[in-house]
């Protein structure tokens, strides 16, 4: 990492800062516009993740000028074969400016601090087959365990 960044939970002022962000996370899954993906689903995950009965939480990464250049969001939920909860690391999004500077690294590894501390057994997450760059990271700091994911739209 070229300059010091901090990873925290991101606060109701963020807000401004975190929206680029997630819709530059949206941009490069292919749903940025409002008909792929309504600003009113972007509320309301935003006001979940300040919902105490909400399972979701999120951080950013945050350079010491206050500038937000990555988040993470997350959630837990139980299983069926554990009694600690399980924790899906369900969105990762840096900057392209920011890539290749440990800032992904950073905020999975404060997802695994997280989990750990809320007793989960686990950490699992996502990611299509051709996000080569992302995978470069993940095949150094996870398991790849083989699973397929079926998906049916309803």
């Amino acid at each position: 990492m070229t300059e010091a960044v901090k990873i925290r939970p991101v606060v109701p002022a963020d807000y401004e800062a975190w929206l680029p962000l997630w819709d530059g996370y949206n941009r490069f899954y292919g749903r940025f516009d409002d008909t792929a993906l309504p600003r009113d689903i972007t509320q309301l995950t935003w006001a979940r993740f300040f919902d105490g009965l909400e399972p979701m939480h999120a951080m950013v990464a945050e350079r010491a000028d206050g500038t937000l250049v990555g988040l993470v969001h997350y959630l837990y939920h139980r299983s069926t074969i554990s009694a600690g909860p399980r924790c899906y690391l369900h969105d990762l999004f840096t900057l392209d400016s920011e890539r290749g500077k440990g800032i992904g690294r950073a905020l999975i590894e404060a997802v695994y601090a997280a989990a750990k501390d809320a007793r989960s057994e686990r950490v699992y997450w996502l990611t299509h087959e051709s996000n080569h760059t992302a995978r470069l990271l993940y095949d150094t700091i996870a398991d790849l365990p083989g699973s397929i994911v079926y998906l049916k739209s309803l």
